[in-house]
């Protein structure tokens, strides 16, 4: 059963452009789910059903959203009651719309106006109410004050920068190490402008219980910050938890969404693994999680985003393309948070299949967990299927004016040191096949080997192993690392719909650690536009520079202290400039600029490389202890992939964010 809410219409750029790209994510559905606005939403809701008969008010179709958070039926309803005129004829729990200005003769002792800053409204049309009755307004349940960068329109996308992050605080057999996890990100508010900004957090256990409930002052604009669950287990005294970290950015500015990394840590070394944010807005669907080889078990964590439960039989899973759902069983309350073994829905499912997660907009994009049989464990996230997206013609055609189109890739990381296997994977409703091919290239540029891999049914799962590959067709690498590009191929026929999505999965060759990440396809580095690409964060396309952060484990000044990788990938649809012109920024803690190294990579090549091997000890040195490194072109767009390296014993990897 979907929750019955808006939270993202996928709009493209034609309804304007927002910060951070996200023309389509919506606000309401964060302003009557947020954690202090429940309690106030039931209290209301609780107060009026004492009143009497209750007339309901919607100016702008806002019942159905709040009726799925505090549920309407409760109240004795005297009539529903609308101001736009095309609403009329719509119907409520049996109550046919009437237009506002009939509201004076119902019976109603009360009156519950769903909408936020209604003092700007209803003054002009009080006399329309029924005398002498109790008027609610949604203004009843909002936020502080404090905590609204914009007070005078309270659904600005600006005061509900909000996010889910899964914190896992374990304490191993030694009392020292065990699973820890930790939010890194950086005050990239501050340098939009932001004064002040803070973060308002709250922690649930896995049953939905508060443990704790604080503000972050951020430090410097620019500057890094993390939220550790090992500290905040230290300060707040608590026990081993597992659960969701509400973060609220307040007091923002040029950006409504909290982008962060997600470092997982400890059991000396084995679980190090790092995650991208979890994508505040739920969706009905996600794709992109494999499954486990033999010896494998994996685990979905479901973040329940909303203050009411997720009822039995609403989460599922199935193999992608299967028609039969196998459904959770259990209830899921209000916040709380679910590690589901996927052997108990999916027994028979093995690597490469792929699993689509049923989520009905309960959740964020889930996180799920990978132990292997040796103790080693990975995180990576699933990411969203999109449930509007159909085939495109339009794409097949785009080769003439836009090149390549819309490009998909991911690292070869040197292959000295790494395996490298990559899966293509649908991420909409509606694909049913996926007509790509892949092309091997060299960090220097150079295409080494293309091949087309068909038109790819839904339910197949197509592995291009690169070492399989090499071998089989006798192939170098001369630089000894590079990336695969996955494209659209329609030699064969097949449809398209610009949202190509891989798996890339790669091994650590000295300790047998693994790592995955999964992300879509772009547009990269063309002078012209269609739609909303080439994409850009800060300003409407094209988006043809480049603004990477780069957390990273701190200076690696020691032997066998974490050392931090990048993989830089300069990906372009028709011919960009031959070189990059890449500045590799190292700041310290307090977000000062320390050093700088410039870089030139290949167009259509990549660059690979450590924290420890660019910048030289005494530069290091200056970042005192944390930092991060912002990576700045001004000439192309570059995409990149971050991670920890823990020497030979273990390492981490996912994609970067720009801001």
């Amino acid at each position: 059963m979907t929750l019955q809410i808006e939270t993202f219409k996928n709009d493209d750029l034609s309804h304007g452009w927002r910060p951070g790209n996200n023309a389509g994510g919506a606000t309401l559905f964060k302003a009557l789910g947020h954690p202090l606005t429940a309690p106030k939403g039931q209290a209301l809701i609780a107060g009026l059903a004492k009143a009497g008969p209750v007339a309901v008010y919607d100016p702008s179709g806002t019942i159905g959203n709040f009726h799925a958070y505090y549920d309407l039926g409760r109240l004795d309803i005297a009539g529903y009651y609308v101001q736009r005129v095309e609403d009329l004829g719509s119907t409520f729990l049996g109550h046919e719309a009437q237009p506002v200005s009939a509201m004076k003769t119902s019976n109603a002792k009360a009156v519950l106006v769903l909408a936020f800053d209604a003092g700007k409204t209803l003054p002009s049309i009080a006399h329309v109410f029924p005398g002498g009755a109790r008027i609610a307004t949604l203004d009843d349940i909002r936020l502080p004050d404090d905590m609204l960068t914009n007070k005078a329109n309270y659904l600005d996308p600006m005061n509900f920068a909000t996010n889910f992050a899964l914190l896992r605080e374990k304490k191993g057999a030694n009392g020292h190490d065990g699973i820890h996890t930790r939010v890194a990100s950086a005050n990239y508010w501050g340098l939009h402008g932001a004064e002040n900004p803070e973060l308002w957090l709250c922690l649930f256990d896995e049953k939905g219980n508060q443990l704790a409930e604080w503000r972050e002052t951020l430090p410097i604009a620019g500057a890094p910050f993390t939220v550790d669950s090992a500290e905040i287990r230290e300060r707040f005294g608590l026990e081993d938890f597992t659960g969701s970290l509400f973060i609220h950015a307040v007091r923002i500015k040029g950006h409504d969404v909290v982008k962060y990394a997600l470092d997982m840590y400890g059991e000396n070394g084995l679980a190090l693994s790092c995650s991208h944010d979890a994508n505040a807005w739920p969706a009905d669907y996600y794709a992109g999680m494999p499954a486990g080889e033999d010896g494998e078990r994996v685990t979905l964590f479901v973040q329940n985003s909303h203050p009411m439960p997720i009822p039995p039989r609403t989460v599922g899973l199935n193999i992608m393309g299967a028609q039969d759902v196998s459904w959770y069983e259990d209830e899921i309350p209000p916040f709380g948070t679910r590690g589901i073994p996927l052997e108990s829905l999916l027994p028979d499912a093995k690597w490469p299949d792929q699993i689509e997660v049923v989520a009905g907009r309960y959740f964020v994009r889930p996180r799920y967990e990978v132990v292997r049989g040796s103790g080693q464990r990975r995180l990576a996230h699933a990411n969203v299927e999109r449930t509007d997206l159909k085939p495109n013609p339009e794409i097949a055609k785009l080769g003439k004016h836009m090149g390549k189109g819309y490009i998909m890739p991911l690292p070869i990381l040197p292959r000295d040191k790494f395996e490298t296997v990559m899966i293509p994977t649908p991420m909409a409703r509606d694909e049913q096949e996926l007509p790509l091919r892949a092309e091997m290239i060299d960090a220097n540029g150079t295409v080494i080997a293309s091949k087309f891999l068909g038109r790819i049914p839904r339910r197949d799962s197509v592995e291009v192993d690169i070492e399989s590959w090499m071998k089989e067709e006798a192939l170098k690498l001369p630089s000894g690392y590079g990336h695969v590009e996955f494209l659209y191929d329609f030699r064969e026929g097949g449809d398209g719909n610009g949202w190509i999505h891989a798996l890339g999965r790669f091994e650590q060759k000295s300790s047998g650690h693994r790592a995955e990440t999964i992300f879509g396809a772009h547009i990269y580095n063309t002078a012209l536009i269609y739609k909303d690409e080439p994409q850009s964060y800060t300003n409407k396309p094209p988006g043809l520079t480049t603004r990477l952060f780069l957390r990273v484990a701190g200076p690696a000044l020691d032997d066998g202290a974490l050392d931090t990788l990048c993989h830089l990938i300069y990906p372009a649809s028709t011919d960009w400039h031959p070189k990059s012109s890449t500045l590799l920024i190292l700041h310290d803690a307090d977000g000062k600029p320390v050093a700088e190294t410039k870089i030139k990579i290949a167009c259509g090549g990549s660059f690979h490389w450590r924290l420890s091997e660019v910048f030289p000890r005494e530069e290091r040195e200056k970042m005192g202890g944390a930092g991060y490194v912002i990576i700045r072109d001004t000439t192309c767009r570059l995409f990149g992939f971050h991670g920890l390296v823990n020497g030979d014993k273990s390492f981490c990897l996912d994609h970067m964010f720009g801001f």
